[in-house]
C-alpha cells in the first residue's frame, strides 16, 4: 500500500494505512497469524485496528461462528473462535469479507481482539 486509503466521514474519519514492520499473533502458546504485510485502520476516536492478510493466519485454528455484526462505514464483520491446545477464544478474530467500497483494502485481511491474544509488533 503505497498512500494512505481515507474513507468514512468527517465526523467519522477512517484511514487504512501499511503498518510497519512484522506483526504476530499468537493464543495459548501457538503462533495463528505472522505477516510482514498487515494494515493499520484507524477509525475515528477508537484505537488503531491491525488487520492480517489472510494468507499469513493458520486458519486450521480456527472456527467461524454464527456471530455476525454490521458497521455503517465498513460493512458485516464475520466472526471466528481461535482453539488451541484445551483452550478457546470465542469470537476473538473478525472479517469484513465483502466491506464497503470505501474500505475495500481490508477485504481477505482479519482482525484480533488484542485482549484475547499475544499480540507484538517486530522489526523487520
Amino acid at each position: 500500500m503505497k498512500a494512505p486509503i481515507l474513507a468514512g466521514t468527517a465526523d467519522h474519519p477512517i484511514t487504512i494505512t501499511a503498518a510497519p514492520g512484522r506483526v504476530r499473533v499468537a493464543f495459548a502458546g501457538r503462533v495463528v497469524a505472522d505477516t510482514v504485510r498487515a494494515l493499520s485502520l484507524a477509525e475515528a476516536s477508537y484505537p488503531p485496528v491491525t488487520y492480517i492478510p489472510r494468507e499469513d493466519v493458520d486458519l486450521t485454528a480456527f472456527a467461524r461462528s454464527d456471530h455476525k455484526t454490521r458497521c455503517p462505514y465498513k460493512g458485516e464483520a464475520s466472526y471466528y473462535s481461535i482453539h488451541a491446545g484445551d483452550r478457546t477464544a470465542q469470537n476473538a478474530v473478525w472479517s469484513y469479507e465483502q466491506p464497503l467500497e470505501a474500505v475495500t483494502a481490508i477485504a481477505r485481511y482479519m482482525a484480533f481482539y488484542p485482549d484475547r491474544v499475544e499480540m507484538e509488533a517486530l522489526a523487520q
